[in-house]
């Protein structure tokens, strides 16, 4: 009988579950999948904002996770880390595919979409999962001015070209490349500050 699974679970179950994976068991990407795929949907849906979008590349990123699962290394990065960053990268060739295509003009910069940021709340379950480089980079993005965030997020985290970054946020391109400038330096300076 399988032993019942923790909500939150810890980074251990998880590298356990991935040595599973590994094996190719099923159950065990079942459970991960069970135990992950609520904040990895959060982390798509951040970046892509679409959600049939991010059920599209969260699939895609389970199916990569299934396949590569051998590779995890735990003494590199915790599993969250490396799971997020196969959905984070499943999530950006998903927009360079919509743009290649042109769906991606569907999606333009709106006030909503200031939630993507990281806000002052963090749930204390996923603020355990962050690692300690994500949470730093979180304190330091906040300290940015709204304008240098917004452009620095269209930029990093939708991989966007600084002329798409002016024409999203409607601001020239010199205006765009001085924000992002500053705001990398700002970045650079708080990171090393922590």
């Amino acid at each position: 009988m399988p032993t019942a699974l923790p909500r939150d679970p810890t980074p251990d179950t998880l590298v356990e579950l991935l040595e599973r994976v590994a094996t190719e068991d099923a159950a065990a990407l079942r459970a991960l999948y069970d135990l992950t795929s609520s904040k990895l949907f959060g982390l798509a849906l951040r970046i892509l904002v679409k959600r049939e979008w991010a059920e599209e590349v969260l699939q895609d990123a389970f199916v990569n996770i299934w396949r590569y699962a051998g590779d995890y290394r735990a003494g590199l990065s915790a599993p969250m880390t490396w799971m997020a960053a196969i959905v984070r990268n499943r999530a950006l060739d998903f927009l360079r595919r919509q743009k290649a295509s042109g769906a991606a003009a569907e999606t333009q910069w709106s006030e909503a979409l200031d939630d993507i940021l990281p806000g002052n709340e963090a749930d204390p379950s996923e603020e355990t999962l962050l690692s300690q480089e994500a949470r730093r980079l979180r304190i330091c993005m906040e300290q940015l001015e709204a304008s240098q965030r917004q452009a620095v997020a269209l930029a990093y985290l939708r991989d966007q070209s600084h002329s798409e970054v002016a024409n999203a946020m409607q601001v020239p391109l010199g205006t765009v490349k001085s924000w992002i400038r500053r705001g990398l330096d700002k970045l650079k300076a708080c990171l090393g500050g922590l």
